[in-house]
């Protein structure tokens, strides 16, 4: 009170909002709610609901898998998945390819200002289903806001826990002379509909994302007794990328046959049309496998037992020391270094 005027203050923001605002950043009322409305209701589990700065948990036997990634595709969503189900398959197939079993999920948001209630919701709905689908749960997390222009309406980083068995050894250090290369089915069509959406383009057939999780795939090899050397996901950079760096780290070289390698035909035309190599580009539903010889077979039935490795495949051995490169037999039948690429086919896809 002043004099004879009365000072009235109050919030003029609203509870509810169709729009992301800079003050659901702000750690105040409009970010609880963000919070309790939206992640909590969709995420929620009992380690979530603790509140906590974080989420603690015993450890069963075995070692512990860590792993974290980042997700800017553009557009957010896209034929055959979106950035929220993007962001739990990558973190889940991460700790697949080092033979864990996956458990727990952190989510980091950063939004836009602007962007839209609805658009998010549709998000973190997607997300939790992913999760859901996986057996994982996500069980913290953090928000924050950037100013409109500024953040490409979301980005999410998410990080994993998983648990691998004392039994299993995974990585490219094991990858031994003779080995087997198998990979978990067609490659490129992720990278093709991101594009296709992205560019506003048609190809004939409908070719959607591949992303899918990939632990269960893995979990069937490790308790049917494949003894699995090496896993790679297929993501940014392909199968010609994933090769190279487990050559390089290895230290070994590595012969694939093009005639073996599955792509669908409509994927095929697609990259002929951009001018892409489908070995380069993006797969988030995928990986690559290195097994004795003796266990192709074997490891190859088991894969095709699932619907997302059913087009499984054999595609090259490891056949020397002498070079860590990849070198691919064409099918005309002549012989081309697949290296590294110097730039980037196709950003921003995962």
């Amino acid at each position: 009170m002043t004099g004879d005027h009365e000072l009235k203050l109050q919030c003029p923001l609203p509870v509810k909002n169709a729009t992301v605002q800079l003050a659901h950043g702000g750690g105040g009322r409009l970010m609880q709610h963000l919070i309790r409305d939206i992640f909590i209701r969709s995420f929620s589990n009992p380690l979530l609901a603790q509140m906590h700065d974080g989420a603690t948990w015993p450890v069963s036997e075995g070692t512990l898998a860590f792993t974290t990634d980042s997700y800017v595709v553009k557009p957010l969503f896209f034929p055959g998945g979106d950035i929220g189900s993007l962001a739990v398959h990558g973190t889940v197939n991460d700790l697949a390819m080092c033979g864990a079993t996956p458990l727990w999920l952190s989510a980091g948001f950063i939004l836009e200002e602007g962007l839209a209630i609805e658009t998010l919701q549709r998000i973190v709905d997607s997300m939790a289903q992913a999760a859901r689908d996986a057996g994982v749960s996500i069980v913290t997390g953090d928000t924050k806001v950037v100013d409109k222009g500024k953040g490409d309406g979301v980005f999410i980083n998410t990080a994993g826990i998983g648990v691998v068995a004392p039994s299993v050894i995974v990585g490219p250090q094991r990858v031994a002379q003779g080995d087997a290369i198998l990979v978990s089915g067609d490659l490129g069509s992720h990278g093709v509909a991101v594009l296709s959406v992205r560019e506003s383009l048609s190809f004939a057939g409908d070719i959607a994302s591949d992303s899918a999780p990939l632990h269960r795939v893995v979990a069937d090899l490790i308790t049917d007794g494949i003894e699995i050397h090496c896993l790679r996901d297929l993501t940014r950079g392909g199968l010609a990328s994933a090769l190279n760096e487990i050559a390089s780290a290895a230290g070994v070289k590595l012969s694939i046959d093009e005639r073996a390698i599955p792509i669908r035909d409509e994927v095929q035309g697609a990259c002929e049309v951009l001018g892409l190599d489908p070995l380069y580009v993006a797969n988030e539903g995928r990986f690559v496998a290195f097994v004795p010889e003796a266990q192709v077979d074997h490891a190859v039935a088991v894969m095709r037992g699932h619907e997302v490795a059913k087009e499984a495949a054999r595609v090259g051995v490891v056949n020397g020391r002498e070079s860590s490169i990849v070198v691919m037999k064409t099918v005309l039948g002549t012989h081309r270094i697949l290296d590294l690429l110097s730039g980037e086919q196709l950003p921003r896809i995962c």
